[in-house]
């Protein structure tokens, strides 16, 4: 089992930023890819970011692309998105998950393990 807790959500005007960070215990964290979804009120949780497990190789969403950076310490079990020139409709719950075994994915099934979720609300 792989525990993931989130943290770093909150308020912010558009065009500012925040820096999300999800805590890992439990089993081996560079053994597995890491991902950031989230989900906004009446829609279907999505594909934000995600990085494989040296963090030499990343894979953004389109949407985010330019704007947010996902990174990870493995010493520290943590991994990050660093969310700049957010948006209105960047306003969610974000999730981060762990795989074992798919290295760029961006589906939600091929991940095994997820936290609990953060709240991000950017103001226009």
């Amino acid at each position: 089992q792989v525990q993931l807790v989130e943290s770093g959500g909150g308020l912010v005007q558009a065009g500012g930023s925040l820096r999300l960070s999800c805590a890992a215990s439990g089993r081996t964290f560079s053994n597995y890819v890491m991902g950031w979804f989230r989900q906004a009120p009446g829609k279907e949780r999505e594909f934000v970011a995600t990085i494989n497990r040296s963090g030499g190789s990343t894979y953004y969403a389109d949407s985010v692309k330019g704007r947010f950076t996902i990174s990870r310490d493995n010493a520290k079990n943590t991994v990050f998105l660093q969310m700049d020139s957010l948006k209105p409709e960047d306003t969610a719950v974000y999730y981060c998950a762990a795989n074992r075994y798919y290295p760029g994915s961006s589906y939600l099934r091929e991940y095994d393990y997820w936290g609990q979720g953060t709240q991000v609300t950017v103001s226009s």
